[in-house]
């Protein structure tokens, strides 16, 4: 018997994303497409953010050469450990930034693929399976049944 699926909110709301992107989306080109926007518009925020973060950076050192050493006070014993949050956050954008070059190239041979129109039609009929309308009549009718039923694990009384 197959696990439920978890019900916590978290989990809720990405599996009702992952039906709203396999219903607005249900061939083969158009995942490609959408992956391959979603990775671009990751690569181009976490490469602006990170520039931004370097730039504050490279202006945060300048800043204590200039202060008088005796300036010591518990907003300046607080810094080095911003200035470590920092360093960590810079590092971890980096190597997103380095994955997702690769993720970049591996999805650059996944673009190439074509299929014939008789198989996009075989996503459609798949995407409808896997991820049928929510607002669809029959299934707001499941829903509503399944839950009024008090032994189903996620029901709450």
């Amino acid at each position: 018997m197959p696990e439920e699926p978890c019900q916590c909110p978290d989990c809720q709301r990405f599996y009702r994303e992952h039906d709203r992107l396999i219903r607005e989306n249900p061939t083969l080109r158009q995942q490609q497409e959408l992956n391959w926007a979603a990775l671009q518009s990751f690569r181009t925020l976490a490469g602006r953010v990170l520039e931004e973060l370097q730039k504050s950076q490279g202006d945060g050192e300048a800043e204590p050469a200039t202060a008088p050493p005796a300036a010591a006070s518990p907003a300046s014993a607080a810094a080095p450990a911003e200035e470590d949050n920092l360093q960590q956050a810079i590092g971890d954008l980096e190597n997103i930034n380095a994955h997702l070059f690769s993720i970049e190239a591996l999805m650059e041979r996944i673009f190439d693929v074509r299929v014939p129109e008789d198989v996009e039609q075989k996503f459609r009929e798949v995407a409808g399976e896997l991820a049928p309308d929510p607002l669809n009549a029959d299934r707001l009718r499941l829903n509503r049944l399944l839950h009024q039923t008090p032994d189903l694990p996620d029901h709450r009384p």
